[in-house]
């Protein structure tokens, strides 16, 4: 079997939220499959933060207005939408942010604070959001924030309800979510120089993100996320093999004698009850435990096991569950002691 070249990646030109990276050598052809799948994992699969619903003190709707706000509430919504938040916790799944200001002031995402533990942090804090023009102005808004992946828009469905508090009747909001944490990925395939590299490939990758994470994160979990999946696929001629092992298995044994209850075989109440503890009803479910499944029950000992044995010896099956060939000696066979019969 002629071995695949595996190439080498180089970061050739990084800056906070771009990356440049080169692989070479590569396998002909393997350019576009390795980097066509890239993309698409790395503008559709890596999870990101989003605020997903708003509530706002005194509004209803998304066509309402704020007094003494310059922005309708479809201005205020977008802008909001583009506050990009970097997950601090690998377990947070949900969080809430809180923006409460009064007076006239232009109301930037600093102005926002988180509510409970530290899990999302804003990367835009200098995110314009919208200008309050009097002194009287007041602005409290509940951001409902979100982990998830891709692209999604806003349904009427997630919204909760009608809330009345002591600042006014509100309503839960929902908004564009734009979770991805790259915002373009682009790629291209050269033929790589002479020498070593004579006949393959140079794959070259350009990654964008929003300042959550860095390109050089995005692409190591892109790949880690295509390895998982093309793993299933490795062991796939295993698995098949073991469960047609299991049906052969199963269709050695007599019917009768699978679906035999425990009760006919005879047992010492000791160890009857010790493998009805164990969830045991039937002799098929025996065979199926094994010996080490056996041995691990409470109370099920070497007299125990003997005596299993034997009754499994009278119907033509062993432990193993494979069915005994009558008056012959199978030669090369481990004993329970570990040493070979005849």
């Amino acid at each position: 079997m002629v071995q695949v070249v595996l190439p080498k990646i180089e970061c050739t030109l990084f800056k906070e939220n771009y990356g440049k990276f080169v692989a070479e050598p590569v396998e002909k052809g393997f350019g576009v499959i390795l980097g066509n799948s890239l993309r698409r994992i790395l503008l559709s699969s890596l999870n990101g933060a989003a605020i997903n619903s708003v509530m706002i003190e005194g509004v209803t709707q998304e066509f309402s207005t704020i007094p003494n706000m310059k922005e309708d509430m479809i201005d205020f919504l977008l802008n909001a939408r583009d506050i990009r938040i970097r997950i601090l916790s690998k377990g947070a799944t949900s969080g809430k942010m809180v923006l409460n200001v009064k007076g006239r002031m232009d109301v930037h995402a600093s102005d926002i604070s988180a509510v409970g533990p530290p899990n999302f942090e804003i990367v835009n804090p200098e995110l314009y959001l919208c200008t309050l023009d009097s002194n009287e102005a007041k602005l409290n808004v509940e951001f409902n924030i979100k982990v998830d992946k891709g692209y999604q828009t806003a349904s009427a469905g997630d919204n909760v309800g009608i809330i009345v508090t002591s600042g006014g009747t509100s309503k839960e909001i929902s908004v564009d979510a734009i979770y991805s944490p790259v915002t373009r990925a682009n790629y291209s395939v050269e033929s790589s120089g002479p020498g070593q590299g004579a006949g393959k490939e140079r794959l070259i990758m350009e990654i964008w993100t929003d300042g959550t994470i860095g390109p050089i994160e995005a692409i190591g979990e892109s790949a880690a996320i295509l390895v998982e999946q093309f793993n299933s696929f490795t062991g796939l001629a295993t698995t098949i093999a073991e469960k047609e092992e299991v049906e052969a298995w199963q269709k050695s044994i007599p019917t009768d004698v699978y679906n035999m209850p425990l009760e006919k075989l005879n047992l010492s109440t000791h160890t009857y009850n010790s493998l009805r503890r164990g969830g045991i009803t039937m002799t098929g479910q025996l065979l199926e435990k094994g010996l080490d499944g056996l041995m691990s029950l409470g109370g099920f000992g070497v007299k125990s096991r003997e005596e299993v044995e034997v009754a499994l010896k009278g119907l033509g099956v062993e432990l193993s569950g494979i069915p005994m060939e009558k008056d012959k000696k199978k030669k090369g066979r481990v004993n329970d002691t570990g040493s070979e019969g005849e």
